[in-house]
């Protein structure tokens, strides 16, 4: 059969597709009709189009958290500077030298020259170029697939939902573009269109050069392959779709594959996923890292403004749905059990489900869709057009406002910057201690200074034994003493952020140790020197001797700034100086509050407190001792405005659903104070009076 005829019967079997609902129509009840068909160049499904391109951009534009890029900056700069492939460790001094793996080196050399051009702003160009890239092609290879109309336009939007998160400056931006035109191109093959599949040999090859997922591309064409092979016999008799004869295919894959040892690491760059899915993922620091979690029973949460919890049950409804019509379709019933697979084994899969799951769910509901009588008022494209629209916005809206906040930047209370910018100040160097996802950044800042190169880069780089000890350090008290032994570290810098409150017994440890003095710290890291060798000036000069740097002392500081009035000005000066050092200074100022609260000055507390706010909306306790402070002042609705806003950024405990329920009852409304009595566990109003909190807490 000639390629010219294989296109007509595929173009054929599309056309059937899209007019069955407009030749059954004339059986339709008076008030409703079926959609007629809508050009791909009428108006309305260009706005509509416009609509959703839109809602995908809104949806990857919030401030980049995620650290791993700017290591993958920095290995770009390296690479364009070095004018070649590093294949041995230059980004963690234990492991310096050492033969090196880097499978996501081309992304790293093209986002490189994309921050040169344009900075924070360019890396923000790439986001949407990628990820717009991305879906028009699923959107594309929906058509091929027989979608028509306004449906495949709101499944593309509600998809991109599940994509955010994995929509960081990050390899599998790039990656998401080569899946999605790898699906376009297999399913025009499947459709009868012009068979493109020498295009996935030099695919093939970019894929395993940007990023270690490539055998999900392998996978796609080995999944149509045996398309190729069993759906005839399926259908034999119903044919549904042309079917293209496997064996061109099948050496495209295995020439596919054999291009993929073309790159600088070999085979060691194939194997990597499976030595992670085989080895490394039992191991202690890969079980703690989130992304690399399964989907139930916990992460799953996190998921539900996206819809990935609904999509997981509705695919392979739609799927057997389907089914009972046209026949089974072999392609998506084996996408649909892998992706499925692999999302809920691992969360950093759900944007390959979302992108694996795109076309089939844009054909599956237009095609349910097509077939729903709709009322008279949506017979017009441009009233469909308007229900799409909404639709898009609609659904989007929730992961909007509850997910991320909508923003052009980056998080740096993510990153140690002021950190990084003392111990550039202060000659700090030497073989230092680092949380891995410090990594990145601090090579952003000292490489190729070999004394200031992280303990530990994004990759975890290091043999499994030196990740197991890591891990012990935070985990196990004696395990930084057995690092230390090992390394003798000169400095330790480490995770210091609040948000959401969590304990690191790092920080306390050292705290406890004589042997280190705590030199620098704000909302994002805590730096630590060796009192002896090459910081032992530093130590001495500025080691503070009161605020620590961990949790576990702030009682007992607490405890001694109230009892002793020279303790207290002494810390109050050691806190003014970390206001001085850092913008990132939620924390101090909200220490220096309570120490005000201690000195009886209500009007400085108060400031300290905006100031805690202002560097840090999101910490705990400041509105709540703001509105303390309008307790005392008698404006009780000011404090109900502070405890609400408290209950807003912390899980609320029956402290604040007492004090929110005295502020109610000063105003006079006694039913929410007795709603908030009720939270409280408490029958009946309580004393209204209430001491702020001095605990230093």
């Amino acid at each position: 059969m000639s390629r010219r005829r294989r296109a007509k019967g595929g173009d054929a079997h599309a056309t059937a597709e899209s007019t069955e609902p407009t030749r059954r129509r004339t059986s339709a009840a008076p008030a409703t009709s079926r959609a007629a068909p809508v050009p791909p160049s009428h108006p309305a499904l260009l706005l509509a189009g416009a609509v959703a391109a839109a809602c995908v951009v809104v949806t990857v534009s919030f401030k980049l958290w995620e650290t791993d890029f700017w290591q993958h900056l920095l290995v770009g700069k390296a690479i364009w500077a070095l004018h070649r492939v590093p294949v041995t460790q230059l980004w963690s001094w234990p492991t310096y030298g050492a033969p090196d793996v880097n499978p996501s080196w081309g992304f790293s050399a093209l986002i490189w020259p994309v921050w040169q051009a344009g900075g924070i702003t360019a890396l923000f160009a790439w986001r949407w170029a990628t990820t717009l890239g991305a879906f028009v092609l699923l959107w594309l290879a929906a058509r091929r697939m027989g979608s028509r109309g306004f449906t495949a336009l709101v499944v593309i939007a509600v998809c991109a939902l599940m994509w955010r998160d994995r929509s960081q400056v990050r390899p599998e931006t790039l990656v998401a573009v080569l899946f999605a035109l790898q699906i376009w191109i297999l399913e025009t093959r499947r459709g009868g269109g012009p068979d493109r599949s020498l295009w996935l040999i030099p695919l093939a090859w970019v894929w395993v050069n940007v990023h270690l997922s490539y055998h999900l591309g392998l996978a796609m064409i080995a999944i149509h392959v045996l398309n190729d092979l069993i759906a005839p016999r399926i259908t034999a008799g119903r044919a549904l779709r042309f079917t293209p004869a496997p064996g061109r295919l099948a050496l495209v894959g295995l020439l596919a594959f054999a291009i993929s040892f073309v790159n600088p690491f070999g085979w060691h760059a194939l194997w990597q996923p499976f030595e992670y899915q085989f080895f490394w993922r039992h191991e202690p620091i890969y079980a703690a890292i989130a992304e690399l979690q399964p989907l139930f029973p916990l992460a799953w949460q996190s998921k539900i403004w996206t819809g990935l919890p609904l999509w997981l049950a509705a695919w392979p409804v739609l799927a057997i749905l389907r089914t009972r019509r046209p026949g089974l379709d072999v392609v998506e019933w084996l996408t649909c059990a892998f992706y499925t697979s692999l999302a809920v084994g691992s969360v950093r899969f759900v944007g390959f489900y979302a992108l694996a799951a795109a076309p089939f769910l844009a054909r599956d509901l237009g095609e349910w869709a097509g077939r729903t009588r709709l009322p008279d008022a949506l017979a017009s494209p441009w009233a469909r057009a308007g229900l799409a629209s909404l639709l898009c916005v609609a659904l989007a809206l929730p992961q909007w406002t509850h997910g991320e906040p909508l923003g052009v930047g980056f998080a740096e209370r993510r990153v140690p910057k002021a950190a990084c910018d003392f111990m550039l100040a202060h000659d700090v160097g030497g073989h230092g201690f680092n949380p891995f996802y410090f990594g990145g950044y601090m090579l952003w800042r000292f490489w190729p200074e070999k004394d200031r190169l992280p303990f530990m880069d994004i990759h975890q780089s290091g043999s499994g034994d030196e990740r197991d000890r890591y891990v012990r350090t935070f985990t196990q008290p004696e395990g930084w003493n057995q690092l230390d032994t090992r390394y003798r570290f000169d400095y330790a810098l480490l995770d210091a952020a609040q948000d959401p409150p969590a304990r690191d017994p790092l920080r306390d440890l050292l705290d406890a140790d004589p042997r280190f003095a705590l030199v620098f710290r704000d909302d994002a890291a805590a730096l630590y020197v060796r009192r002896e060798g090459r910081n032992a000036e530093i130590a001495s000069a500025l080691g503070y001797h009161l605020v620590p740097g961990g949790d576990a002392r702030l009682p007992a500081f607490g405890r001694a700034v109230q009892a002793d009035s020279t303790l207290r000005s002494a810390a109050k000066r050691e806190l003014e100086r970390q206001v001085a050092e850092s913008v990132f200074n939620a924390d101090a100022h909200s220490l220096l509050a309570n120490l005000a609260f201690l000195d009886h000055d209500p009007t400085a507390a108060k400031a300290h407190l905006e100031a805690s706010l202002a560097a840090n909306p999101g910490i705990y306790g400041a509105h709540e001792r703001l509105a303390l402070i309008a307790m005392q002042a008698g404006d009780a609705a000011q404090a109900v405005r502070h405890l609400e806003a408290e209950l807003r950024v912390s899980n609320g405990t029956p402290l604040l659903a007492r004090r929110l329920a005295e502020a109610y009852q000063r105003l006079g409304n006694v039913e929410k104070a007795r709603e908030w009595y009720g939270r409280a566990g408490l029958r009946s109003p309580s004393p209204s009076s209430a001491a702020p909190d001095t605990s230093g807490g």
